[in-house]
């Protein structure tokens, strides 16, 4: 172990057995907050493979090797759910997915640096690499950002550049939430870490994913087929445990829930299916499923997408209105406009609906009061100089 002094940043090491492993745990939860990272690999599998997790405390920087043969991570999980101590991300979704996965639990409490950016006034998904140059005075060396971290031994540019991550991440932290403090936004902060903590947020329910591929259908059959497809294609994804993508593509579920094949034959004439996947195993699956899709009755398949607004088309004219109040109260507050709200939440205000978080805390404040009132005629907008400015009617 290396532990640095003062005015120096700590070298990092390795760690590859359990009994190293807890005794950096052990020192870890003395502290007030932890930065924490991962290197994973899952271009050819559904599952990420957890490789690395890199661990900075305020004196000591550890590379931990996952893969090691004689490691338990178990002591890891003990620190994750640690409620004295804070854990630090950046862009914490991917990270958070593979402990839940891994420990059954979310990291608590959390704290994503790249969120706190967009609500501090770093703009859009900001990157570690701006924040690192903005914040902590630090250049990422990217050379090692595409490495294959399942292979071993890691090397020392590896270790190097794995480490990096969670040292400057440590000034940043410091750094942004000294900055949301001074302006009063740390309890904004705190309702957007409020999604990271919930496991849904990470967990694919089979029986939904058929949502996001946003048929345009009002055809209650062709979803039901299009649900049991699709359900089938996340559940069959995780067994093989390969990308979904790779098992069976979109725009295939789509003309399988079109066609409604019975058999092989015409299950290997979809686009993107071929005979041997149609003879196999999986196809057989597949069309069990869409049998029993076709035995359910009218009331059991899914509803047809709601129209947005009642069925009321939005103005256009209302909807660039509201745009250009987003983007008005965005400069004024210096908040990225897509945390405010996105292009479809503003089609949706100005249709009528009410349900949305454009209109729920923070954000109601900031935004959507204002928008509110431009929808009632209670306020107009003029440019003061070179700034929009909002007049009461």
């Amino acid at each position: 172990m290396s532990r640095r002094t003062p005015g120096a940043e700590a070298a990092p090491y390795l760690v590859t057995d359990t009994a190293a492993l807890a005794a950096l745990c052990t020192r870890l939860r003395a502290e007030r907050f932890v930065t924490v990272d991962t290197e994973f690999m899952r271009e050819r599998t559904y599952w990420p493979e957890l490789c690395v997790v890199q661990l900075a405390g305020d004196n000591e920087v550890a590379v931990v090797d996952a893969l090691a043969p004689d490691i338990d991570l178990a002591p890891l999980g003990e620190l994750l759910a640690d409620t004295a101590v804070m854990k630090v991300f950046h862009a914490a979704r991917q990270d958070v997915e593979i402990f839940l996965l891994r420990f059954h639990a979310v990291p608590t409490p959390i704290f994503d640096t790249q969120i706190a950016a967009t609500v501090a006034g770093f703009g859009d998904q900001v990157s570690y690499d701006q924040l690192a140059r903005s914040l902590a005075n630090a250049q990422i060396d990217k050379a090692h950002r595409f490495s294959d971290w399942a292979a071993r031994p890691l090397s020392p540019a590896q270790i190097a550049y794995a480490a990096a991550d969670v040292t400057h991440l440590r000034r940043i932290y410091t750094a942004l939430t000294g900055k949301l403090e001074r302006e009063g936004r740390t309890p904004w902060v705190a309702e957007e870490m409020g999604a990271l903590a919930e496991p849904a947020t990470y967990l694919q329910d089979p029986e939904t994913a058929w949502e996001k591929l946003r048929p345009r259908s009002n055809n209650r059959r062709f979803l039901g087929l299009l649900r049991a497809a699709t359900a089938w294609r996340e559940r069959e994804a995780q067994r093989v445990n390969i990308p979904r993508q790779r098992l069976v593509k979109d725009e295939t579920l789509l003309e399988i829930a079109a066609t409604a094949p019975s058999n092989i034959n015409e299950l290997a004439r979809a686009r993107g299916i071929s005979e041997g996947f149609a003879k196999g195993k999986s196809g057989a699956s597949l069309l069990l499923a869409l049998e029993a899709a076709k035995a359910l009755p009218e009331s059991a398949l899914p509803e047809a997408p709601k129209e947005r607004g009642g069925g009321a088309n939005p103005s256009p004219a209302l909807v660039a209105l509201l745009k250009v109040l987003l983007a008005a109260k965005s400069e004024e507050h210096q908040v990225a406009p897509r945390l405010l709200a996105n292009s479809e939440e503003l089609e949706r205000l100005a249709a009528g609906e009410t349900e949305l978080a454009a209109l729920q805390g923070w954000r109601r404040e900031v935004f959507g009061e204002a928008a509110l009132d431009l929808r009632a005629g209670r306020v107009a907008m003029g440019v003061d100089g070179r700034k929009v400015r909002l007049i009461r009617a």
